[in-house]
């Protein structure tokens, strides 16, 4: 389940907290990935049953926007 990983020191393990708050700062998912798992192919599936705007950090790319908007109606915008 981990993503291992290897330092100068020693070898770790890395995962990647995901969290999704709405406007009012309430919590409306949480999730935790391997560190090696791109998050962008994430999204799409823990967005479907989401509509209007999405705001984000960290999960930039153009065709992952459009795909959103094609298949969800979701506007996604990594601008904050």
């Amino acid at each position: 389940l981990e993503a291992r990983g290897k330092t100068s020191v020693d070898w770790f393990f890395s995962f990647k907290l995901h969290l999704f708050v709405n406007d009012q700062d309430e919590l409306l998912i949480l999730t935790i990935t391997m560190g090696n798992t791109d998050q962008r192919k994430l999204v799409p599936k823990l967005l479907q049953s989401f509509f209007g705007k999405v705001f984000a950090q960290g999960y930039v790319s153009q065709s992952l926007a459009r795909q959103l908007l094609d298949t969800y109606s979701i506007e996604f915008s990594s601008n904050l």
